[in-house]
Order: structure tokens, then C-alpha cells, then sequence
């Protein structure tokens, strides 16, 4: 198994997106990138703490590649944006990829070059390494799935 994660706006509806995918064997959402130890939602909402909504993807890479999650990260998001999705304003809704390993590293930048074919502005997604991964609070894990909801796009 292997880890992934990613920055692309509130996080509900990017984890929904990733669960739906086969081989993806477990989803997290939470804070990442930021300099505040055990942030809360208050704490990141502050928009002081430097943290990224993100979601965590555990997958298992004989079923379901890097290249096949970053191309459900660019297609649910606008990664044109900065610190902004929708009606979403702040870093934590940053677009941002963190790598966990020189593998992850240069398939997100290759990626990025090839997304960047499908928008006429340039895109600003932050691709970093990893840092610490803070789990979100639970009433936000599997938050769109707990309401029956398949996403929250406008």
C-alpha cells in the first residue's frame, strides 16, 4: 500500500471523489502544511496556521496508479485558483500535492506540465513534500457519504 495526498479546496467532496476509485483502500481527511501541531478546523479556519485542507489516500498501486489519482485531482478542481475553490477563499483551500517519495515527486510535476495544456491561465498547485499529516476532526471524515451526498460542487 501506498500513501497520497492532496490539496484541492474543501476537503469533503475531493475525499468522496477518491473513495470512488477501485483501489483505493481507505480515505482521510485533515491538515497538512502548516506550522501549528494538532491543528483544529477553528485553528486552520483562521487561515494563521498554514495548512491545507487535504486528503489522504491510502492505495494499492497494483490496481490503481499515482498518474490515474493525479488525473482525478486535476479534473476536480481549478488549479488556476489561489487559495481559492469556488466560494472557498483562504490557504487552506490551496491546491497543493504532497509527495512522499522522488517517484511521487516527478510524476506530479510531469503531470502538472501536461495538465496545464487544458487551462489558458497557469497553474499555481504547490507540489511539496509531505509533512505532517493532522486527521481531521471526525465529524468531517466520510462527510459527504454520511448525508448521502456524491459531492458538494456549486
Amino acid at each position: 500500500m501506498e500513501k497520497a495526498t492532496f490539496g484541492a479546496g474543501c476537503f469533503w467532496g475531493v475525499e468522496e471523489a477518491f473513495r470512488q476509485l477501485k483501489g483505493v483502500i481507505s480515505t482521510a481527511v485533515g491538515y497538512e502544511g502548516g506550522h501549528l501541531n494538532k491543528p483544529t478546523y477553528q485553528d486552520v479556519c483562521t487561515d494563521r496556521t498554514g495548512h491545507a485542507e487535504v486528503v489522504e489516500v491510502t492505495y494499492d498501486p497494483a490496481q490503481v496508479s499515482y498518474d490515474a489519482l493525479l488525473e482525478v485531482f486535476w479534473k476536480g478542481h481549478n488549479p488556476t485558483t489561489l487559495n481559492r475553490q469556488g466560494p472557498d477563499i483562504g490557504t487552506q483551500y490551496r491546491s497543493a500535492i504532497f509527495f512522499h517519495s522522488a517517484e511521487q515527486e516527478k510524476t506530479a510535476k510531469v503531470s502538472k506540465e501536461k495538465a496545464q495544456k487544458n487551462f489558458t491561465r497557469p497553474i499555481v498547485t504547490e507540489i511539496v513534500p509531505a509533512q505532517t499529516f493532522w486527521k481531521a476532526e471526525d465529524y468531517h471524515q466520510q462527510y459527504l457519504a454520511k448525508r448521502g451526498l456524491g459531492s458538494c460542487h456549486l
